[in-house]
């Protein structure tokens, strides 16, 4: 077996075990569900909160409008979406959390510290990282200090290997509205940079 062959079959071994945890099992609504996608030859990760309740009753990540505005942001359709060599999905936590009274509840924090280096790891082929609203910010960027605003509106800072988004839930609307240069400057630069990291 040749050194890529080798670790594709390694992370494949974990992925398979991420699919069986049962680490949070007691706090949460439904029995547990970890959605992810990734393989070692994944180019682009995507870092986002965790799935909902769409999500889980599908197992599927962003299989819902959060996840149709997306990959309208990203210039891409459902196929090229679901192919894990292009798209790495890794929540910061796996399992639906259950609903809150303003929305989703946050991960679970046993999740990230469990799981999420060992899976990055794995991903020698990332060149562009999407690191989707506070909880993802948190992790991927800790020393910045900044709210998801700040941090969105400084996506130069990172880019082209980074790029901070807002959550593309419609509980975002009044944001988006708010802040119409994200999709007049940012969105098309993040597709040329997709249509360019899918092409080679």
């Amino acid at each position: 077996m040749n050194d890529d062959n080798l670790i594709a079959s390694h992370c494949e071994t974990l992925l398979h075990r991420v699919r069986q945890c049962t680490e949070c099992a007691e706090h949460l609504p439904f029995p547990p569900r970890p959605i992810l996608q990734a393989s070692s030859r994944s180019r682009i990760l995507i870092a986002a909160q965790a799935p909902g309740k769409l999500a889980h009753d599908s197992g599927l990540a962003f299989n819902d409008p959060s996840g149709d505005r997306l990959r309208r942001w990203l210039g891409v359709d459902s196929t090229t979406f679901y192919n894990s060599n292009n798209f790495a999905l890794l929540p910061m936590g796996f399992c639906f959390p259950g609903a809150g009274k303003s929305g989703d509840l946050a991960p679970r924090p046993e999740c990230a510290p469990l799981w999420r280096q060992p899976l990055l790891d794995h991903l020698s082929h990332i060149r562009l990282t999407l690191v989707i609203g506070q909880y993802a910010q948190a992790w991927h960027l800790p020393n910045s200090g900044k709210s998801v605003t700040e941090r969105v509106q400084q996506w130069h800072v990172l880019w082209p290997d980074i790029l901070p988004l807002p959550h593309p839930s419609g509980r975002n609307n009044r944001w988006l509205k708010r802040n119409p240069w994200f999709e007049q400057e940012v969105v098309p630069m993040l597709q040329e940079r997709i249509k360019t990291l899918l092409s080679v």
